[in-house]
């Protein structure tokens, strides 16, 4: 599929507190609706990895942080143009070096995440990459392996990868 652009402005979920640019309904349609797809989001001269999430009435959002809004220079009124083309990556995000690492010599740890579902998988990358240590990214990505190897197969919690007991 080649690349869709359209013209968009940044809205506010308060009941989130998010900010997040909208996709027309139109635009979803094209992309195919909203599905477990990713995409690669470009505006000016900033792309990022992305999925779409329903907003309303056919229409689609892609979270916006504070750090990316910086980075587009971008403010809440501001007509903005947005390309959106498929993310063909394997895991829709960039692997740390640090986790990648570990999977190469941990063959359970490696078997136990390519188990998981593609979002959790995703979740892992993107705890681990959000600090800019590499002593601390490789300490998380060592935490989270670990307690994805203690936790049973088929019960792997968000929770459960912080070594968080849900029972009480």
């Amino acid at each position: 599929m080649a690349s869709i652009q359209f013209k968009t402005k940044m809205g506010r979920l308060d009941s989130l507190k998010l900010n997040y640019l909208e996709v027309p309904a139109s635009v979803v349609k094209k992309l195919g609706g909203i599905s477990k797809q990713r995409l690669l989001c470009t505006v000016n001269t900033v792309t990022w990895q992305c999925g779409l999430v329903a907003l309303s009435k056919g229409a689609g959002y892609i979270n916006l942080n504070k750090n990316l809004i910086t980075r587009l220079g971008i403010q809440k009124e501001d007509v903005i143009t947005v390309s959106l083309q498929p993310d063909e990556s394997k895991y829709g995000m960039k692997m740390p070096a640090e986790l990648k690492e570990l999977l190469d010599q941990d063959k359970e740890g490696n078997k136990r995440y390519h188990a998981l579902v593609a979002g959790k998988q995703r979740y892992i990358i993107y705890y681990v990459q959000q600090v800019k240590s590499t002593q601390l990214r490789v300490e998380r990505a060592i935490l989270l392996i670990e307690n994805l190897k203690k936790l049973p197969k088929g019960k792997e919690s968000y929770k459960g990868l912080f070594g968080i007991s849900s029972s009480k």
